[in-house]
């Protein structure tokens, strides 16, 4: 009997696993067309939204993300129009996925919701730390992000929730000191905090505030100001 190359095996093994996944993907894609389509014209706008979502979600997956847009920009909309800031959050990084044009302002306005209100904590570090790998090496912001991820882990979690959280984000301080100016140990690490100024919170939130007008280029889809007014004043 003939051997067969290993590697051969392993990318026939591979390419099954791949056409596996795509037909679940499909079905998945089926399902919550279906489900959509169900829904009668005066269904509750958020049921709708989370169902369009839905649709979103398989349709990245296929890489069909033009298609995943607009599903996921009709849905971000309802969010914000009734409040629903999880679910607006959990839309913008479904919009960041779809790598379309406005892709990284919709990663700015999901950030912004995510840090304005108290949304799961997972979530904002996962916006965030998207900022980190769209920004240069060099630039400032990716430390300022880093830091801020950080804060909102440690004050939105808490038991083994925010030892597992503020660990990764520890991680993701290092790895922007190490790549910003090469910083591997501690002692070094705290002076590159007090340079940059990283541990001045409200000074961090305005400089990260700065960063998301940069990444939006006034292309909000939302009243900021008229949601500040809404907030409780404590």
């Amino acid at each position: 009997m003939t051997d067969v190359p290993t590697q051969t095996i392993d990318s026939a093994i591979k390419a099954i696993d791949q056409t596996d996944s795509v037909k679940e993907i499909q079905q998945a894609l089926a399902s919550a067309r279906k489900h959509l389509k169900s829904l009668p014209d005066d269904a509750d706008p958020v049921k709708t939204a989370r169902a369009l979502l839905d649709v979103a979600e398989p349709l990245l997956g296929l890489g069909r993300g033009e298609e995943a847009w607009t599903h996921a920009r009709e849905a971000f909309s309802v969010f914000i129009d009734y409040e629903k800031w999880q679910d607006a959050v959990e839309a913008a990084d479904i919009l960041y996925q779809c790598e379309q044009p406005d892709s990284i302002a919709a990663l700015g306005q999901g950030i912004w919701i995510a840090v304005t209100y108290p949304v799961k904590a997972q979530s904002t570090v996962t916006l965030i730390n998207a900022v980190i790998d769209e920004t240069p090496d060099d630039s400032d912001g990716a430390a300022v992000a880093a830091m801020a991820a950080h804060y909102i882990a440690g004050l939105r979690t808490e038991g083994k929730d925010k030892d597992s959280l503020t660990f990764l984000t520890t991680q993701m301080i290092a790895r922007v000191a190490k790549r910003h100016r090469g910083i591997e140990d501690q002692a070094t690490l705290d002076v590159w905090i007090e340079m940059l100024q990283l541990n001045d919170i409200p000074e961090l939130f305005k400089r990260l505030a700065t960063i998301l007008d940069v990444m939006v280029e006034d292309k909000w889809w939302f009243d900021r100001d008229e949601l500040r007014a809404k907030l409780p004043v404590n």
